[in-house]
């Protein structure tokens, strides 16, 4: 794993984080509406800074439920632990993400996000502390993402899915919490230009759905 420091935003201590989410997060989500007509077009979402792309999206199919963990480590100074997609996955491949995905039948959004964890980088929950969850995430894919933030105690090692994860690093808390850091970027999309949040670290090109997690987990924690 990796970590640095960062320069801008003054670290957050564990007390002060676990402070701020306790204000900030939804300690649980609903059940009703994770799979029905009601999830269609969550804010935020990948359409935030592309409203034209707003309607198709409204008239689509109904977003799939996914469910990822938002790891913040408990050390000195805290950082949030992301991975990078191998290369040969179908979707998103070799893109910086968080341990998550398909929220099953019979599963509630907690338990697919340790689950996930655990099957993709083998982070046991018994270093996880969830505080609680961000805005649902939708995105241009057709998924819709219910981010878990969590505090993980140091002492933990991980296994990771070689089929699944490339790697898996830390970025420091303070460099993704300074909005110097929110870049906004854009590439050509189904011919049309598409915009999207990046914040690059290091050689790391964190961006799209990612970035767009951490924005409001920014703009939940810092910016109310």
């Amino acid at each position: 794993m990796q970590g640095a420091s960062a320069t801008g935003a003054s670290p957050l201590t564990e007390a002060a984080f676990r402070a701020l989410a306790g204000r900030a997060l939804h300690s649980e989500l609903p059940e009703k509406g994770i799979r029905d007509n009601a999830a269609r077009v969550p804010a935020p979402s990948d359409f935030d800074l592309n409203p034209d792309l707003a309607p198709e999206a409204a008239g689509g199919p109904v977003p799939r439920p996914a469910a990822v963990l938002v790891p913040i480590v408990a050390r000195g100074e805290l950082s949030v632990l992301l991975t990078q997609r191998t290369d040969a996955l179908p979707s998103h491949a070799g893109q910086i993400s968080f341990p998550g995905g398909k929220i099953e039948a019979g599963e509630d959004a907690r338990a697919a996000a340790l689950r996930e964890t655990q099957e993709e980088i083998g982070l046991s929950a018994d270093f996880i502390d969830p505080l609680g969850f961000l805005d649902p995430y939708r995105t241009g894919t057709g998924f819709r993402i219910f981010p878990l933030v969590a505090i993980v105690r140091e002492g933990f090692q991980l296994t990771l899915d070689p089929n699944e994860v490339a790697d898996a690093f830390e970025v420091p808390l303070s460099f993704l919490m300074d909005a110097r850091n929110h870049e906004t970027h854009s590439r050509i999309w189904r011919g049309g230009e598409r915009r999207f949040y990046a914040m690059p670290f290091e050689q790391r090109y964190i961006w799209g759905a990612t970035a767009g997690i951490v924005k409001n987990l920014h703009e939940r924690l810092l910016s109310a």
